[in-house]
């Protein structure tokens, strides 16, 4: 099967790997895949209103389902249905474009990247490609080329998703015993450290019952928050109770996900799981992810003792990332800060 232009050479990377490991240890765990339609669904009007009860009861439900799950869906979160229209249109175009482009142009401050380079087996390859951008780059011109109607919905995207990792980091720190005005001068997160992730997930054709291919191998993020907008193709899977739950797509609702950041600074309070996509043998899938981080110097401790981890900075941290995943082809992520 030929893929088209647009979509990067995965199946010849894939196929590669596969040749060198004959003996391919398959992530069991996915095999089975319970769909669940409990993925707690929170109205984050009861956080805006007048009423202090519902104030209160919509910050608890976000904190229960910060402990329990590391996963959540939010509606009325104040982001515009046509802002994300927009946002998807402009994605798809942007991923429609020739893949010799996509690659060697520096669009999006060179920030393209497909598969899994560092993959040592296809248990640790990503069926994907994405723009992975800094926001202090979403408002430069220079970095869209041809795509300049990209540059204005991007802006005002990333403002939108601030907006709501904000709210949310807010509960979350408040309940912690910390105001989210403390939280944002400790850690440093602000437009100058945080990300946005725009992911396409091309059809597999290598998909079968017998060949379970991963669109974005099992993982936590490196991160406090991940804001995603995902489309209606479904595919997101995350790990509760030690089973794979599939995440039915709701067209009205964000999904937020704790990450290994808040884990440590809460000192296992809330919960960074781990999740993936699985790839589809028919059709693309899109999303959008917000992840909200700290400067690099910032120092990631505990923020109650005895801490359950070593001091660490977000850069020590990615460094570590980075070294485990060169050299095992996985990331081994908070276990490495452990005391």
């Amino acid at each position: 099967m030929v893929l088209v232009e647009s979509s990067p050479p995965l199946a010849r990377d894939y196929i590669k790997i596969l040749q060198q490991c004959p003996k391919k240890t398959t992530y069991e765990s996915t095999r089975v895949c319970e769909t669940f339609d409990a993925l707690p669904l929170i109205d984050l009007r009861g956080l805006t209103g007048d009423d202090e009860g519902e104030r209160a009861k919509c910050a608890s439900e976000i904190v229960r389902a910060s402990s329990e799950w590391g996963f959540f869906q939010v509606v009325n979160h104040g982001v515009s249905p046509r802002l994300l229209s927009q946002m998807r249109r402009e994605q798809i175009e942007l991923f429609n474009a020739p893949f010799s482009r996509k690659s060697t142009c520096g669009l999006l401050n060179n920030s393209y990247r497909w598969g899994s380079p560092t993959a040592a087996s296809p248990d640790n390859f990503s069926w994907s490609e994405a723009f992975h951008v800094p926001l202090t780059k979403v408002s430069d011109p220079a970095c869209y080329g041809e795509f300049s109607s990209l540059r204005e919905v991007l802006v005002e995207y990333a403002g939108a998703m601030q907006k709501v990792a904000r709210m949310v980091a807010g509960v979350l720190t408040t309940n912690l015993g910390q105001s989210i005005q403390e939280f944002e001068e400790m850690i440093g997160c602000d437009e100058s450290t945080c990300y946005l992730r725009l992911n396409r997930y091309p059809a597999c054709p290598l998909m079968s019952g017998a060949e379970i291919v991963h669109g974005l191998v099992p993982h936590t993020d490196s991160d406090f928050l991940t804001i995603l907008h995902q489309d209606q193709v479904g595919g997101l899977q995350l790990m509760k109770d030690n089973k794979w739950i599939a995440v039915n797509p709701n067209k009205h609702a964000l999904i937020v996900n704790i990450g290994d950041l808040f884990q440590a600074w809460s000192n296992d309070v809330y919960k960074s799981v781990e999740h993936g996509v699985m790839a589809n043998a028919k059709t693309e899938r899109f999303s959008v992810a917000y992840f909200l981080c700290p400067s690099h110097d910032s120092l990631i401790g505990s923020c109650k003792q005895p801490s359950l981890y070593t001091d660490f900075t977000f850069a020590e941290y990615r460094n570590r990332v980075k070294h485990d995943s060169k050299l095992l082809g996985r990331k081994v992520g908070l276990s490495r800060f452990r005391r």
